[in-house]
Formats: C-alpha cells, sequence, structure tokens
C-alpha cells in the first residue's frame, strides 16, 4: 500500500481484437504522466489487469472454491484451505497476501483517476463520464473483494504521495457505505454499452450494487445491519432486473461454455456482463494467464490408453466435486450437470490400451466375440467413463476372477459384463444409503475412497483446447467476472429474505434459469461439449507439442447421461418436470431433500433459503463465488461439516470464532506504524488482526 507500490500502473491488456484491448505493455511513467489526457486512458486500460486475478493463480481455487460443500481437494491437497488446518494464518504464502495486495493495487490508480480526472480530463470529451466511472466502479470492486475477505479494512480514499505507513481498520459497515457509494456513482456515470469488448458499463455497476446489497443484508453482518436491511433487498431486486434486461439469459447454459476458439462467438453472449480479457497474444500473457483450467481436471494421463494432450488439460487436480455436488442435481431433468461436468474421456493412446485378460474371457465377464489379450478399446473410443447413479442400483460389481494362468482379474461389471473403458462408478451393488463420503473407509462407488481424490466428475467450464502446448499454463479463454444469472438468484433470494409472502415471486425468478436448465424437446442428451473442444480448431494440435494425432483426443463429445440415469434413449423435453409450479416443489425436491436433512432444515425458511443456497450450486459451481456465499449466510461451518471430507481427515477443523474471515497478512502488520512512526507492538498487532489468528 505504497506510492512506490502503486503507482505505475499504465499496462494495457489483449482480447477480441478491440483498439482498447490491443494496448501493449508500456514502460512505468512518472505520476506527472497521470496528469495528462493520455496518461489518465493508459491509467485505466492499466487497472483492468486487476480484473484478471481472480483466474491467474492458485488463490482462485484457495480463497473462493476450497473448503467449501461443493469441493474438496483433488490430487494436490491443500490442508490449510480445503481443512481449515494451522497454516491458514497471517504468514501463509497462499493467498491473503496476493489477494490483499492486488485489491490496494487496485484502489490506487482508481484513487488517482477520481482525483486527477476532473483536474486534467477535458470535461467536454466524450470520454469524460465513462474513465471517471471505471474509477469509482474499479476501487468499489476493489473494497468489495477486499471486505468479503477480511471484514472492514482500511478505506484509502486519497492516492499516495509518499510512502505511508499509518493506517486503521475501518468497520465493515463504513466499507459497505463506501462500496455502494462508490458503485452509485458509476452506475450514473458509465454508458449502457462499453466501448469495446471487456470495457465496464453501467449493468456491471448495477450487478455489483446489487450483490453489494445483498451481502450487506445477509446474516454475516446481522450484529449491525438491521437499519440497511428492508432497503437494500428491494435494491438488490431494482438493480438486478435492470441488469437481466440488459443482458439476457443465453437460450442454452450450454452456450456460455462452448468455446470453440480464442475470441469466439461464446465470449461474446448476451448473458456475460463483464469478463477478464485473456486470448493467444503471448505478448500479454504476463506471469500468469488464465490457470482456472488447471485447477479442476481428474487425473486422467496414468490410466493405460490415455496420455495428456491439449484437449483434456493439464491435471493439476487442486479440488474435486464431493458427493453433495453429484446429489444436489436432478441428473435426470437438469443439464446443467450433464453440461458442467466431465464424464468421458477418449482413448488417445490405443497402443497402450489395456487388454481383455483371460481370467474375464474365460469367466464369462467379456463380451462375445473378444479374445484374451485384444485391446478394450481404440482410439477416438471412450476410454474412462464415469457412471454418476444413485443409492440402489444393483447393475455395477467389482468382480475378482483368476484364469487357467493363475492371474488375478479385479473388473468393472454392469449386469454381469465387465466394462472396457476404465470404469469409476459412484454406487455400487449393495450400496443402497446416500452416503456423504465422509470417511473413506465407507466411501461410495470405487474412486471417492482414493484420497487424495486423484479421480473425480470433473468440472468442465474452464477447460480450454486453446493452450500453445500440453504443458502451457497459460489459458485463453475471457473469464466471466459477472453474468445475469447471477442476478436472477440474487433477486431470488431478495424475496425470499422478505418472507413467506414473496416466496412465489422467488420461484418465479428461479423458475427463468430452471427452464433454461430442462432439456428440451429433441435434444441429444448423451452429447457432452466443453472447451476442450477447441482443440480441432488449433493450429498447434497439428503436430507433437498438441499430443493429438488420429489415434484420437482425450476430449470426447460423449457422456454418460443414459448408463447413469438408467434409462431409455428419448429425445422428451424436461423442461415441464424441472419447472417449480409451488413452494411444495421446493419443500419436497428429491435431490434437495437428503441436503435439508443432512443440514436440519426443518421450518420452511430454512428449505428456503438451503434451496437458493443449492440452486446456486447448479448454476454457478465453480465460478469463485462459493465460498463467500457460504460466509455471508452463515452457513459455512454447517455445510462444510456436512459435505467437505476434510471434517475426517484430522488435518483441521472449522472453528466458527475464526474462520469466517480471513487473516490480515503479517507483511501488513509487520510494515505498518502507529500515528507516532513506530512500529506496532504485538499487542496492537493482534488487536488489527482478525480474531483467532
Amino acid at each position: 500500500m505504497t506510492a512506490a507500490l502503486l503507482v505505475g500502473m499504465a499496462g494495457g491488456i489483449t482480447s477480441c481484437g478491440n483498439d482498447f484491448l490491443d494496448e501493449k505493455l508500456k514502460t512505468q511513467h512518472s505520476t506527472d504522466y497521470f496528469k495528462t489526457q493520455e496518461g489518465l486512458d493508459d491509467l485505466v486500460t492499466g487497472a483492468y489487469q486487476k480484473l484478471k486475478f481472480k483466474f491467474n493463480y492458485i488463490w482462485g481455487i484457495e480463497c473462493y472454491n476450497m473448503g467449501v460443500d461443493e469441493f474438496t481437494d483433488a490430487n494436490n491437497t491443500m490442508p490449510a484451505w480445503n481443512h481449515y488446518g494451522d497454516a491458514l494464518n497471517s504468514g501463509e504464502t497462499g493467498a491473503n497476501q496476493p489477494v490483499w495486495d492486488n485489491y490496494y493495487g487496485l484502489a490506487e490508480p482508481a484513487n488517482i483517476l477520481i482525483q486527477n480526472i476532473p483536474l486534467y480530463y477535458s470535461p467536454t470529451h466524450p470520454d469524460y463520464n465513462t474513465r471517471l466511472g471505471e474509477a469509482y466502479f474499479l476501487r468499489a470492486y476493489a473494497y468489495f473483494e477486499l471486505v468479503k475477505q477480511f471484514g472492514g479494512v482500511p478505506l484509502k480514499l486519497q492516492p499516495s504521495t509518499t510512502v505511508e505507513t499509518y493506517f486503521e481498520r475501518n468497520s465493515e459497515e463504513e466499507c459497505f457505505a463506501q462500496i455502494i457509494k462508490d458503485f452509485e456513482e458509476a452506475y450514473k456515470l458509465l454508458p449502457a454499452k462499453g466501448s469495446a469488448t471487456g470495457r465496464i458499463n453501467k449493468y456491471a455497476a448495477a450487478h455489483f450494487l446489487a450483490k453489494a446489497h445483498l451481502f450487506r443484508a445477509s446474516e454475516h453482518y446481522s450484529s449491525w445491519n438491521g437499519n440497511y436491511v428492508s432497503a437494500d433487498l428491494d435494491a438488490v431486486i431494482k438493480y438486478g432486473e435492470e441488469v437481466v434486461a440488459a443482458h439476457p439469459l443465453c437460450n442454452d447454459f450450454v452456450e456460455l461454455w462452448d468455446y470453440k476458439k480464442v475470441n469466439g462467438d461464446n465470449e461474446k453472449v448476451s448473458e456475460v456482463i463483464l469478463a477478464a480479457q485473456f486470448s493467444d497474444d503471448q505478448t500479454t500473457w504476463g506471469r500468469f494467464g488464465n490457470q482456472m483450467h488447471l485447477y479442476y481436471p481428474s487425473v486422467y494421463q496414468d490410466m493405460a490408453g490415455t496420455k495428456r494432450d491439449i484437449s483434456g488439460g493439464r491435471e493439476f487436480s487442486y479440488v474435486s466435486a464431493t458427493e453433495y455436488t453429484m446429489q444436489v442435481f436432478d441428473r435426470v431433468n437438469d443439464s446443467r450437470f450433464w453440461k458442467s461436468f466431465i464424464t468421458c474421456y477418449g482413448c488417445n493412446n490405443p497402443s497402450g490400451a489395456p487388454a481383455w485378460s483371460l481370467a474375464e474371457v474365460e469367466n464369462g465377464l467379456a463380451p462375445a466375440g473378444v479374445a484374451a489379450g485384444d485391446k478394450r478399446f481404440k482410439g477416438g473410443e471412450v476410454g474412462i467413463k464415469y457412471i454418476v447413479n444413485e443409492p440402489g442400483d444393483p447393475r455395477y460389481e467389482i468382480k475378482k476372477t483368476t484364469g487357467s494362468d493363475g492371474k488375478e482379474t479385479e473388473s468393472v461389471t454392469a449386469d454381469g459384463v465387465a466394462q472396457a473403458p476404465h470404469t469409476f462408478v459412484r454406487y455400487l451393488k449393495g450400496q443402497n444409503e446416500l452416503n456423504w463420503g465422509l470417511n473413506p473407509q465407507n466411501a461410495p462407488g470405487n474412486y471417492y475412497s482414493i484420497v487424495p481424490h486423484k479421480r473425480s466428475v470433473a468440472l468442465s467450464k474452464f477447460r480450454d483446447g486453446y493452450r500453445i502446448n500440453i504443458a502451457s499454463q497459460f489459458g485463453t479463454r475471457d473469464a466471466i467476472i459477472a453474468r445475469s444469472a447471477d442476478d436472477v438468484l440474487m433477486i431470488a433470494e431478495a424475496y425470499i429474505r422478505k418472507g413467506e409472502g414473496s416466496y412465489a415471486k422467488a420461484i418465479e425468478w428461479i423458475n427463468k434459469l430452471r427452464d433454461r436448465a430442462g432439456y428440451a424437446a429433441g435434444e441429444d442428451r448423451a452429447k457432452h461439449v466443453d472447451g476442450g473442444q477447441a482443440y480441432k480448431n488449433n493450429s498447434f494440435c497439428s503436430g507433437k507439442g498438441g499430443g493429438f494425432s488420429a489415434d484420437g483426443a482425450i476430449y470426447i463429445d460423449q457422456n454418460t447421461y443414459y448408463e447413469s440415469n438408467n434409462i431409455a434413449v428419448t429425445t422428451a423435453e424436461t423442461k415441464t418436470a424441472l419447472h417449480l409450479n409451488s413452494v411444495n416443489d421446493v419443500y419436497n425436491s428429491k435431490a434437495d431433500l437428503p441436503i435439508y436433512n443432512a443440514l436440519n432444515c426443518t421450518s420452511n425458511a430454512q428449505k428456503m433459503m438451503c434451496f437458493l443456497l443449492n440452486e446456486r450450486t447448479r448454476e454457478l459451481i465453480g465460478e469463485s463465488q462459493r465460498w463467500e456465499d457460504l460466509a455471508r449466510t452463515m452457513t459455512l461451518e454447517a455445510r462444510w461439516n456436512a459435505f467437505n471430507d476434510g471434517v475426517t481427515r484430522g488435518v483441521g477443523k472449522f472453528d466458527p470464532k475464526k474462520h469466517y474471515y480471513r487473516p490480515i497478512p503479517q507483511s501488513f502488520l509487520d510494515g505498518i506504524t502507529d500515528k507516532s512512526g513506530k512500529a506496532l507492538t504485538n499487542e496492537q498487532k493482534e488487536q488489527m488482526q482478525n480474531p483467532g489468528y
């Protein structure tokens, strides 16, 4: 938070071929440059870099998607963040300090802009209001991100002219007042449509106004928010409705994730309000790029017949979907599950594919017509599949047989026939009760018990087949910061919070998403689409660097919908089945009832809010919001304990007196002083720090 750290911000960003985004990185300037119109334009453009932060590195998982109900840790474990272990502290080298530094690093150029634009930018210039509106938005956004993680933080509203070391924390109430005030200024000043793809507009300000009002009205702030709640809920509805009208929902959920190539139509859909801009222009990548594609994949490269390629992704594998996530979807009628998760992987290494064993052939487990030693699958066929079935499914068993050669084989069978691909099953025969998988000793199926969780039904939303080589961490896809489906859910939540008399309105809004989520008549339910398909348009995949050849690719446009649900092929619509006809459909939802029970939701109000949070999973899973949603609603403790197997690992424990906030970075506490310029004592640092750290 010093002048030296914060002033040289006039870099550019690139994506989508617009002039605004064709700026190349420039050398740093003195602060005098920011007393010119050109300098102020450059400073705004450079400040947009900070919007990429959530998608740049591992902190995008640590702070927003770990230690929640939707995901536990995967092949790469992060005990501090998923298990609330002792390493989550003020000196932790993970996300705390980068979050703190990035958003104060955004507030400072915004402060310069707010001060200097009225002084040095022609008020008659057509961009005057836009630049000032962007500045207010960026400052509000920075402090909103900080307060959601840390609680009340020092509000620095003037640019630095020298190194500053004395800071006091403002209250959460003061922070929210400033955040809302700045977003309101941005809302008044910004145009309805940005001058280029990626530019902030009026509806981005409206979206975050709705969100800031919703947060302030939530349980986390109940000790002081009583005088605001009623007006806040009205504001959520007002601003949210404006956003949805201006940014209509896509007709099909898959349009949001149907990434075929860099800067394609998928990145310009109406539902997206604001996205961080990335591209394949290597001159703009900087240190990180978009790395969200790295963190969600399940490990596939260590199975016979598959090898890592661009289409399948590089499996850093930091988070694994929980049993809650499998349960929360109506997987027969809700297409969002199948359009958000990967259940099939192609064979791209047929020479390494496994063979049918003599034991399987001699004991009648192999399909008719195969001989021992025949390959189980070929290039371009499904090599790995995940069956997401229900408890009580009698079809799938693990059978051990021995052949005349004395070799034992363990086979996954369906109705007595060994499965050709590597097959991972949610529930095996005899597992008749829903199991949240908290204890690996009795976890369901044949993959959730593997700890660390290297096998999982992996989120597909961020897959990127347009990277330049197999090992590249630099993703090319734009990253959605705000989309209007979130506004739909915020409006619904506001009506739920207004009380039982407004539940019908809440359901009306939720149905906008559920009606879209149902399958359309004639839709192919067995088809899978995600950004891995971009390899087909990627010139790097034509050579050795792509890991792709005529043998096939890991990406395959199939899923296990019919095998998992055990139903006949159909093209009938399911929108009617997914539509909520009344509150009774919420209270008696088959997918949600086990979750109500696990969380001891007995009242109508509890069920409505639980359903709303479940619907946020169904729509927004993985989109960097879950930890903050559960923290603001004070449901984080209950949901982590109920659904995250971190609770049984013995590594950490959620402490409600501590873990609803992140620790203030120790480097900040060590670097600041009191009014007289003296370093803080340990007691003063403790008073500045969040409780328990």
